[in-house]
C-alpha cells in the first residue's frame, strides 16, 4: 500500500518529519495486519460469543485499533457497524481488501492532519477511485504526491501524480476515455482520440508533464540532490497509438497497464535514505492550507496504537 505524503494543499503529517513516518507506517500496517490475522483465524477455527470476541481483541490490541477506525471526526459513523467488526471476511484475499480499505481513512487523517494543525478534507476522496488505486496497488516504500500544489516564490502551480520509489521519481498523468476509444498521441500541445475513424482533439498530457518535471528538477537542484524522474502517460481504459516515446517517457496504455503495473507490485525494496530526502524536499515547496486543531482534539497517543 503506497503512503500518502502529500493530498493537493492539505497538511500533511509527512511534512513534520519525512524520515519518521514512512517507516513508522510500515511498521504499524504490519503489526495490526498481524493483529487482525489472529482474530481473523480464531473466528474461523471456532464459533465464539460476543464476549470471547471483545476478550480475544483485547489480548491482540485489536479492539483499540478498531476504536481508532470509529473515531467520529474521521469518518461517517455508519463506516464501521457493529455487524462488520465481528463477522471478518471468508478469505484471506477478501481479509486483505478489507483492510486495506480500514486503512484509507487512516491515511487521509496523516494526509490532512497534524498533531496541532488541520485542513478541512474534501470527503470526496474517501470514494476517489483513483485514489484508492495508487494507494492500494502499490507497494509500501512508494511514496504518492496525489496533485500537490507547489509554492514557488509568489505563485502558487498544480502537479500531476507522484510516485516517488527508493530508485526514482514518476510523473504520472492519467488519460481515461471512453472504452471504445483509441488515444493518438501527437505533439506537445495536441493529442487525439479516435472512434469510427473520427478523431477529436484535446491537450496533450506532455503539457502538464513537462511542468511537473521542470518544478520537481528545480527543486532537487535547489536542494542539492539527484534522483532520477520518468514522465508516464498512463491509460487504463484505453490503447495509446504512437511512433516513439519522447526521452525519459513512457505511454503506458490498456495493453501495456498489467504489466507495468505487475512490475511495480513485485519491486522489493526497503526505504532508501536519498528517497527520503527527495521526499522531505519536494514537501518544503508544496502549499499548504490549514488551521489550528481545538485542543480536545490534539492527542497524538491515540493515532494508529502508536
Amino acid at each position: 500500500m503506497a503512503q500518502l505524503i502529500k493530498l493537493e494543499n492539505y497538511i500533511s503529517r509527512y511534512q513534520r518529519d519525512t524520515f519518521h513516518y514512512p517507516g513508522q507506517f510500515i511498521r504499524l500496517k504490519q503489526e495490526n495486519w498481524r493483529k487482525l490475522v489472529q482474530t481473523w483465524e480464531y473466528q474461523l477455527e471456532q464459533p465464539t460469543s460476543d464476549n470471547e470476541i471483545e476478550e480475544l481483541d483485547d489480548n491482540t490490541n485489536f479492539s483499540k485499533w478498531k476504536s481508532f477506525f470509529q473515531r467520529r471526526e474521521q469518518f461517517d459513523d455508519d463506516l464501521l457497524s457493529d455487524e462488520q467488526e465481528d463477522i471478518l471476511p471468508k478469505s484471506k484475499t477478501d481479509l486483505k481488501q478489507y483492510y486495506l480499505d480500514t486503512l484509507l481513512p487512516f491515511q487521509l487523517k496523516w494526509a490532512s492532519t497534524t498533531i496541532n494543525q488541520m485542513s478541512f478534507l474534501d470527503r470526496a476522496y474517501h470514494d476517489d477511485l483513483i485514489l484508492k488505486y495508487f494507494l492500494q496497488r502499490f507497494p509500501d516504500t512508494f511514496l504518492l504526491l496525489y496533485h500537490p500544489v507547489f509554492q514557488l516564490k509568489n505563485a502558487t502551480l498544480d502537479g500531476d501524480i507522484i510516485l516517488i520509489t527508493p530508485v526514482g521519481i514518476d510523473i504520472i498523468h492519467l488519460v481515461e476515455k471512453g472504452t471504445t476509444e483509441r488515444i493518438v498521441a501527437g505533439d506537445d500541445r495536441t493529442w487525439y482520440t479516435e472512434e469510427n475513424n473520427i478523431q477529436s482533439r484535446f491537450l496533450s498530457p506532455m503539457l502538464s508533464l513537462k511542468r511537473t518535471e521542470k518544478i520537481v528538477r528545480s527543486i532537487l537542484s535547489a536542494s542539492d540532490v539527484s534522483f532520477p524522474i520518468k514522465k508516464i502517460v498512463l491509460s487504463r481504459t484505453n490503447n495509446i497509438d504512437f511512433f516513439t516515446e519522447p526521452y525519459l517517457t513512457n505511454y503506458i496504455g490498456k495493453e501495456q497497464h498489467e504489466e507495468w503495473l505487475s512490475e511495480r507490485r513485485n519491486f522489493v525494496s526497503p526505504l532508501k535514505h536519498n528517497q527520503l530526502k527527495v521526499a522531505e524536499a519536494i514537501l518544503q515547496y508544496c502549499d499548504t492550507a490549514a488551521v489550528r486543531r481545538p485542543e480536545w482534539d490534539i492527542k497524538e497517543s491515540d493515532d494508529f496504537s502508536t
